[in-house]
């Protein structure tokens, strides 16, 4: 329920009174508030059962749409501010959904679970088909309480079937604190960013992201940091902030993007919107059980492509919903193909890694609103907004190949595990015995 302002956006700017940038940083603090908490909510998980962790989640996430609908008159920019950090709860508990999931599979299945429980995120599809049309009939406060009915079902089903056989290590107390500690922060920050502390206008918006995650990692035990200065854990995070970044990111922002650039209807908007998060989530698990790392360059050159294509043109119509829906595709197979690592190369860290990795995915999901928003303000057009994107999926595959040989060893493992060693050494045959050894290690 994470992408809620998003397909609800031009519903709220009609009582809100909001700039182009306002509307942008509304729909991305859920999308910080998952990119924050998912770290220490996954440190969270390796200290507890994750039943727990997920029905927590499920209570917090559920908070907006309890306040909303009591409200009397229209809440004030920042009261929504503050809501939106507890929306972004449910993206977060990806940090405990996919190691919680996983945790009760052998490793040959794992890309098949992970990609299959990552694609919760066709959530977004209900979001955009379901509220925008609640809104229209009976006002977008009202419209939100139809989400607790869903998310009591998600508490009912976890407590009666789920279950969780993950290693567990740690203080559950001091994981806790840590992530209360988190949470309250994070609110202080939106809150300040928003009163103009770390400098008005811009300015604060873009460091957020990095105030936010600089505190989240600070409060986290010393044995987990170091998984930081492995160049693994990088690469990993570099893919993913692309991916499901441009996935959350886009899901946010679509709505306002169709109703601007193209003066599309409300609730046409919002049905698309649907559509596109559709294709987006439906077609993760296949890249969850995709066997080559070549597979994530070819997507990020498809997304560089589809940026530019906007940035050098800004495409009429049919042309650009055919991109989006290419755009679309590109982020899901890449997020299942990404994640299908995770487990792999650091057994025993899966929900903390999880957290940090999908973290990362959560800090390109909030650049992705707050930009676009800020070069519609500028320039009157998004070709900039899309320029940059474009220019980062660039550096992003730049990256991965000059990294590849690393990654390709873990799919060594991988392929290992899975019953088809063969095929994926003849994929790798440049990887030194060395690194593989090193790797398993770990």
């Amino acid at each position: 329920m994470w992408v809620l302002y998003g397909p609800l956006a031009p519903f709220i700017s009609r009582d809100v009174t909001m700039a182009a940038a306002q509307q942008g940083f509304l729909v991305a603090v859920p999308v910080l508030a998952v990119t924050i908490l998912r770290v220490t909510l996954g440190n969270l998980y390796q200290s507890t059962d994750g039943r727990r962790v997920a029905l927590m989640g499920v209570v917090l996430s559920s908070i907006p749409c309890i306040v909303l609908p009591l409200t009397s008159g229209v809440p004030s920019y920042p009261i929504l501010l503050v809501l939106g950090v507890f929306l972004g709860m449910g993206g977060a508990s990806f940090a405990v959904a996919l190691p919680m999931a996983g945790s009760n599979y052998p490793p040959k299945v794992q890309g098949l679970v992970l990609g299959l429980v990552a694609a919760g995120n066709i959530g977004a599809v209900l979001d955009g088909f379901l509220f925008p049309h609640l809104a229209d009939a009976f006002g977008w406060q009202i419209s939100t309480a139809a989400a607790l009915p869903l998310l009591a079902i998600t508490a009912i089903a976890l407590y009666v079937w789920a279950s969780d056989a993950g290693e567990k290590t740690g203080s559950t107390m001091r994981a806790l604190s840590t992530f209360g500690v988190t949470l309250a922060s994070l609110i202080v920050l939106v809150l300040a960013v928003h009163g103009g502390v770390f400098g008005a206008g811009r300015t604060g918006v873009l460091l957020l992201p990095v105030l936010g995650t600089l505190i989240a990692i600070a409060v986290l035990p010393k044995r987990y940091r170091s998984v930081l200065v492995e160049r693994d854990t990088w690469v990993i995070m570099l893919i993913y902030s692309i991916t499901f970044g441009g996935f959350v990111g886009m899901s946010s922002y679509v709505t306002l993007l169709l109703t601007s650039l193209y003066q599309m209807l409300k609730l046409e908007a919002g049905l698309f919107m649907s559509l596109l998060a559709f294709l987006g989530a439906i077609v993760r698990p296949f890249g969850g059980v995709a066997d080559r790392v070549t597979g994530v360059r070819a997507l990020l050159v498809l997304l560089a492509v589809g940026d530019f294509a906007f940035a050098i043109w800004m495409q009429p119509v049919a042309g650009g919903l055919a991109i989006l829906i290419c755009l679309y595709i590109a982020f899901g197979l890449g997020n299942g193909s990404t994640f299908q690592l995770v487990p792999h190369r650091w057994k025993g860290k899966t929900g903390l890694l999880s957290g940090i990795v999908g973290a990362a995915g959560g800090i390109g999901g909030f650049y992705l609103p707050v930009i676009m928003g800020i070069a519609k303000e500028s320039t009157g057009s998004y070709q900039m907004g899309f320029a940059t994107f474009g220019v980062l999926a660039t550096c992003a595959f730049g990256a991965l190949v000059s990294a590849a040989r690393s990654v390709d060893a873990v799919v060594v493992d991988i392929g290992a595990s899975a019953g088809w060693r063969g095929h994926q050494r003849r994929a790798c045959d440049g990887v030194s015995a060395s690194y593989r050894a090193a790797s398993r290690k770990q």
